[in-house]
């Protein structure tokens, strides 16, 4: 099932989530952001996703801007995906996810 897009809302929040709101996208940002994870090998290890899945997330957060892809390696080609401003301005969202889910998700039901 395709979910509904927010691009043309003028919500500020829809937009946000337009760009980081598909599932993995905040866990990909947490790992580049908080835990220095910039290569491809190592998000799809970390996280146990879909090479696809992944390669589909890290697409829309270099088009929109929060990562950079750069080149790290040239036989076999090999890149990294660098934070950028955008990502680095995302980072106090992430923690107070972080802080949200410590004090009010639970495990079980």
């Amino acid at each position: 099932m395709k979910r509904k897009s927010f691009g043309e809302m003028e919500c500020p929040i829809a937009q946000t989530l337009e760009v980081v709101g598909e599932w993995w996208t905040p866990l990909i940002l947490r790992e580049v952001l908080m835990h220095d994870r910039t290569r491809f090998d190592e998000l799809q290890k970390t996280l146990g996703i879909a090479p696809t899945v992944l390669v589909s997330r890290l697409n829309t957060l270099v088009g929109h801007g929060l990562l950079e892809r750069r080149q790290y390696k040239q036989n076999p080609e090999r890149f990294e995906y660098v934070p950028t401003a955008s990502a680095h301005d995302f980072r106090p969202v992430l923690d107070e996810l972080a802080r949200w889910g410590r004090k009010w998700a639970t495990l079980a039901p």
